[in-house]
């Protein structure tokens, strides 16, 4: 297993819209396993292929307390959503040290191939229900800041240029 660079907002490839997985292959269940492991290694509770800058249907997440579960997505697909909303205080791994509060669903029922490539359905509430809509956001090609008011989202873009700037010139 490896860790993957994660891609940093308003890097543009966080907007490519991810294409369904083929098939549960070796190749796949590898790329879950290095997603899982640089999930874990940024103290992260979700991360989609999109942001490893690889643009297929794949998600993980881990919303348990010990941080011991996680969970793979694969070509997954919300199949019902609850009419009740939830604000939620999110932050991501594309957009290190940004939280801000998003209005979600607030119950979802997912349907997707594990890592074993067999369906299955997942009905999730509470963080495991924002986890799911934020990470399938970005399969979309969404950043969780782009629910925000353009003029938060214009300081996020610039904080975010000027700190790849900073440690650009620390490690030169």
């Amino acid at each position: 297993m490896s860790l993957l660079t994660i891609l940093r907002y308003p890097d543009p490839r966080l907007h490519t819209v991810a294409k369904p997985v083929r098939e549960v292959d070796d190749r796949v269940r590898r790329l879950v396993d290095d997603m899982v492991e640089t999930m874990y290694a940024n103290d992260g509770v979700g991360l989609a292929a999109t942001q490893v800058d690889v643009h297929e249907r794949v998600i993980v997440m881990d919303t348990s307390e010990q941080h011991d579960q996680a969970q793979v997505l694969i070509n997954p697909e919300i199949v019902a959503r609850s009419l009740e909303m939830a604000v939620a205080e999110e932050g991501c791994l594309s957009v290190p040290q940004i939280y801000d509060k998003v209005e979600r669903h607030a119950r979802v029922t997912v349907r997707a191939l594990g890592r074993d490539g067999v369906a299955f359905e997942l009905e999730a509430e509470g963080l495991t229900a924002v986890c799911v809509q934020h990470e399938m956001d970005h399969l979309l090609g969404k950043v969780f800041v782009e629910y925000l008011s353009p003029l938060k989202r214009n300081r996020i873009r610039t904080k975010m240029l000027k700190k790849t700037r900073d440690e650009a010139k620390a490690g030169a």
